[in-house]
């Protein structure tokens, strides 16, 4: 017999706290890190490890203190958030979440930041500073929790690509086509996702509509820095755009952006309306009008994101005869979205991020 006794009730088994996420804080104000560690020491899932007034400083302690999350302000003297990403994330990859101004030039580096690595970002208010922080804060401590379970390992090594490199593009010709449309949905990681796929069609790829989560003004930039980078023309949709081949409207801020047919040709509305699945722009408001209007001529992807949104849009797009594709898990930052697509049945099949657009293109061709 060993020595080693039973508990006397099922209430007594090893019930350990559940472990808390350690996040660092790295920003130059004294006075915002003070707010940030005050506004996460109320979530009895968080704790605040250490604080850090510069990256030089936040090198150090990420060794140290090993947080499972780094807050990141995105402006920063010396060197500022993006420089800091694309020298950590090679030697240490580690699920970050930026802290964001509202500036032209805030929303620019923060852009660069998700394409350095970053997992998400949150916005500090700019008006209405009670109430705003107060909700700022609700959203940087629910990023912070999807961003403790995100997938930054393939950031290990990686070589950055430059925002003015265009990755190689595929061989394979297509036929053009106006009856045809690809329609995409991300978010969490999702516009380092969008950019891999996107940048690898050919100038004559069927028009393409993308729901990425994200709020206003940054959908704007997002779509001008891809079309940078692209061989088709990438803008922010607007209301009565037409969807045509050799372009890709992406779904402004703020706005539910579906597409529809008026006689011969395809079109988008964009308008607010209630959050769907808890979003605006939603991926389901776009896959589902896909599936009335576009039918078997569509193409649905499901690309990285938190949640269920699309899930079922992209069952009702294949229900209609569209073919359908989801990331997987392997390649996500956060296998949410695509996971739901294809439990549900609305994904046919998992696909790794580097294979998606040749697939795409297979399924045109």
């Amino acid at each position: 017999m060993n020595n080693i006794s039973s508990p006397s009730s099922p209430n007594q088994v090893n019930r350990q706290p559940p472990k808390r996420i350690r996040v660092l804080i790295v920003d130059d104000s004294s006075l915002v890190r003070t707010v940030l560690q005050r506004g996460l020491a109320g979530d009895p899932g968080i704790e605040v490890v250490g604080t850090a007034p510069d990256p030089y400083v936040a090198r150090d302690k990420i060794v140290q203190l090993r947080p499972d999350v780094l807050t990141l302000d995105v402006e920063m003297p010396r060197m500022d958030g993006v420089d800091f990403l694309r020298r950590l994330m090679p030697q240490y990859p580690i699920p970050v979440v930026m802290v964001s101004a509202l500036t032209q030039k805030g929303k620019r580096i923060t852009l660069e930041a998700l394409d350095a690595g970053a997992v998400d970002f949150v916005s500090k208010p700019v008006t209405d500073l009670e109430r705003g922080l107060e909700a700022m804060m609700m959203e940087l401590r629910t990023k912070i929790k999807i961003a403790a379970n995100a997938n930054v390992a393939h950031w290990k090594n990686k070589r950055h690509l430059l925002p003015t490199e265009r990755a190689p593009q595929t061989p394979r010709a297509l036929a053009e086509s106006t009856d045809k449309v690809v329609v995409i949905g991300a978010s969490t990681g999702g516009t380092e996702a969008i950019r891999h796929i996107i940048s690898r069609f050919p100038p004559t790829m069927p028009g393409v509509v993308i729901v990425q989560h994200m709020p206003p003004g940054f959908t704007k930039m997002f779509a001008e820095r891809l079309n940078d980078i692209c061989t088709m023309e990438v803008k922010e949709a607007e209301s009565g755009d037409r969807v045509l081949s050799g372009r890709i409207l992406v779904a402004p801020g703020d706005m539910h952006t579906r597409i529809f047919r008026s006689g011969g040709i395809y079109q988008v509305r964009c308008e607010q309306g209630e959050k769907v699945c808890g979003h605006r722009p939603s991926v389901e408001v776009l896959m589902r009008s896909a599936a009335e209007y576009v039918g078997a001529n569509a193409i649905g992807v499901m690309l990285t994101g938190m949640g269920h949104d699309g899930a079922d849009g992209m069952g009702a797009m294949r229900q209609a005869g569209a073919r359908t594709l989801a990331q997987d898990e392997a390649s996500c930052v956060v296998f949410g979205m695509p996971n739901e697509a294809y439990k549900r049945g609305g994904a046919e099949r998992l696909v790794p991020l580097d294979k998606i657009a040749d697939e795409i293109i297979k399924l045109l061709t």
